[in-house]
């Protein structure tokens, strides 16, 4: 297998029949569960009809867009050599669980055949061994080298192409993964002659993964007609021109790199777009901005990968949703454990929405001041089971 093509398997379930999706009984399935809303002795009764019946019934849902009933059949895809853009398009739509390879875990090595290229792994395992001795010089009395290794990783990773192969494993339903089938269908066909080069090869890598669920028989035409003309929700227009709200529910916008947007958007409750920059910026980690001479290399280094578009490679970012769900965001990401620029950015957005509610008079106003005070080990209705033991972890102060 061609290590630049993704590939993708579905694993065992009720509806894997020689290694490919049963489409016809899921459909079955769907058809006789379509039933049960007017079937006066339930679903058993509806289990022993005759198939014709059944049929007729599935097909009646089909055409008339009564989809949900295919919501009842999940798949799970093992998902292989998919670009991590791409997973990030799947995993910006709600209906869905996902477990990933982390590049915090795992190093990126450049092997035959690989999309990386030589500049990025020779930059990637540069400045790892840079990120290293400044992080053990700051930080050597409180993390290991298993854990300044890691940090490392995930720091160094910023030189690396958002278009870089990972692994997942990817569960949705019926419909759910037909529907974005559709989507990503009409996305190739308005970019895949763009004169923008991430347009194009995110086409491309669409263009792939479509091709392995026509091979695995999960696509239904009658599925994917979108006749609400929904697209991708990853991808926003004209963010600039949405205007910031911070009340019972939010809106607000700043830039983030491609991998702050890969963390923040596994919040569901929560909904998330992107837009590409005008001109190109990049994350600077805060390890390294008080010294100019490594900020002025990393912005050189950024220069040199800059047309395979790195990870750290900046993007508009709008976010909303409600308050709650944004608290619930906080007790995930107000953390010495999480990923450093989601914690600083979601620290930006509380403070911002704090402050909004103050001047605002907002009966809120009262209830977000107890979350304003640190980490969310401090937060009153939040029982930490793993104290780190981190001043500038549970004081929001800390550079890695």
């Amino acid at each position: 297998m061609n290590k630049t093509e993704i590939k993708i398997g579905i694993l065992p379930n009720q509806f894997l029949k020689k290694g490919k999706f049963d489409k016809e009984e899921a459909i079955k399935l769907s058809g006789k569960i379509a039933g049960v809303c007017y079937d006066k002795e339930g679903f058993l009764h509806l289990v022993n009809e005759s198939e014709e019946k059944t049929m007729r019934r599935a097909q009646m849902t089909l055409d008339n867009g009564h989809h949900s009933v295919y919501d009842h059949v999940f798949i799970s895809l093992n998902i292989q050599n998919v670009p991590k853009i791409l997973a990030m398009v799947l995993n910006n739509e709600h209906m869905y669980t996902t477990s990933e390879k982390s590049a915090r875990y795992t190093p990126i090595v450049r092997e035959d055949g690989s999309i990386i290229t030589e500049d990025e792994e020779r930059l990637y395992n540069k400045w790892i061994d840079i990120f290293k001795i400044k992080i053990k010089s700051q930080y050597g009395n409180i993390y290991n080298d298993a854990k300044i290794q890691k940090l490392a990783q995930e720091n160094a990773r910023y030189l690396v192409t958002v278009f870089m192969p990972t692994q997942m494993i990817y569960t949705t339903s019926f419909r759910q993964i037909n529907y974005i089938a559709s989507w990503m269908k009409n996305y190739y066909r308005v970019n895949i002659n763009s004169d923008k080069d991430f347009n194009v090869k995110v086409s491309r890598a669409m263009r792939q993964f479509l091709v392995e669920l026509y091979k695995l028989n999960i696509l239904d035409t009658r599925l994917m007609r979108n006749e609400k003309s929904r697209s991708l929700s990853i991808f926003g227009k004209d963010l600039d021109k949405k205007e910031e709200h911070f009340g019972d529910v939010y809106s607000t916008l700043y830039k983030g790199s491609f991998a702050q947007m890969a963390q923040a958007h596994r919040h569901r409750t929560l909904d998330y777009q992107m837009e590409m920059l005008d001109e190109k910026e990049y994350f600077v980690p805060p390890i390294i901005a008080d010294d100019q001479m490594l900020v002025d290399e990393w912005l050189g280094d950024m220069q040199i990968v800059r047309g395979v578009n790195p990870q750290g490679e900046l993007v508009k970012i709008s976010e909303a949703g409600n308050y709650n769900d944004f608290i619930l965001k906080c007790k995930e990401r107000l953390c010495s454990a999480a990923q450093l620029e989601i914690m600083l950015q979601t620290r930006e957005t509380l403070l911002k929405y704090k402050k909004a509610l103050e001047e605002a008079n907002h009966p809120l106003a009262q209830d977000i001041q107890k979350y304003s005070y640190g980490a969310r080990c401090t937060f009153p209705d939040f029982n930490c089971s793993s104290d780190c033991g981190f001043h500038e972890g549970k004081t929001l102060t800390r550079l890695i």
